[in-house]
């Protein structure tokens, strides 16, 4: 019999639907090797139709919902869903967030049995202050902490939190899956190439992501190792980003923490 920590090795089936203008909406289903594949976590449900009508079309059995942070877009299903479904809800330890039945803090572990599932919490501040990200499994649940090319505007923190939110992220594994809630990727990507015109890598994701849009696919999930080398809000210690951070800047950063405040009013600048 397969024990726990072998099921933490699994990556499930992750699907999802799209709401609003551009976020989309994460299923997690339960493992194959538990028959669970139609029992579901809801993550950061914006709005609740479509996933009601995926739930309907697809006879899938709601476990729980997970919500990364308060923002409307990822919290304004949550009562049609929990009064239909009857759920409990995942969150953060936030007084914006009247719904959250589970309450959640750093490192705290989550275990649904039934679905062979288990994810840690990070917390994760900088785009809001209660900000948290869901990772288990070879995948990891961002919210709007980081983009696939970017991350998410400093909303309520500041730029020390976000660096070390996502410094945290820099600690995992290249393969992890990550899944954020945007569709921004291509924006994102034009603003990674004024930062790093001559990154080769990035030059291919570029052309890559051009494509998936083009045929009107999404470009999330990306992997961990790919924002690590195209990414410049994840590369604050590559000396050719520190350059033109310091170029935009006018003058010399002393400390990566510095390089990802200049990138990110760079940014900011922009839009």
């Amino acid at each position: 019999m397969n024990s726990e920590k072998d099921f933490c090795q699994i990556t499930p089936e992750v699907s999802c639907v799209s709401a609003l203008d551009d976020n989309y909406i994460w299923f997690i289903h339960g493992l194959a090797e538990m028959s669970a594949q139609k029992q579901i976590i809801i993550v950061d449900p914006g709005d609740a139709q479509p996933v009601i009508d995926a739930i309907e079309g697809n006879h899938y059995q709601p476990q729980a919902l997970f919500i990364t942070h308060h923002h409307y877009d990822h919290t304004g299903g949550i009562d049609e869903l929990i009064s239909r479904y009857h759920i409990p809800v995942y969150g953060p330890d936030s007084q914006k967030i009247a719904q959250i039945t589970e309450q959640l803090v750093h490192q705290q572990s989550i275990l649904l049995t039934s679905m062979g599932l288990s994810f840690s919490v990070l917390e994760v501040p900088g785009h809001t202050l209660d900000h948290i990200a869901y990772s288990g499994h070879n995948c990891l649940f961002i919210g709007d902490t980081l983009f696939a090319g970017g991350c998410g505007r400093l909303f309520e923190g500041t730029a020390m939190q976000m660096h070390h939110s996502l410094s945290q992220l820099l600690l995992l594994d290249d393969k992890v899956h990550v899944y954020c809630a945007h569709e921004y990727t291509q924006e994102n990507l034009q603003f990674a190439q004024k930062v790093e015109p001559d990154n080769l890598l990035l030059q291919q994701r570029v052309a890559a992501t051009a494509e998936l849009r083009a045929n009107n696919q999404a470009t999330v999930p990306s992997s961990l190792g790919l924002e690590k080398h195209t990414n410049p809000f994840l590369r604050f210690d590559d000396p050719q980003v520190k350059t033109a951070a310091e170029q935009f800047a006018g003058h010399v950063l002393k400390t990566p923490a510095a390089v990802f405040e200049t990138v990110r009013n760079w940014k900011d600048s922009l839009d």
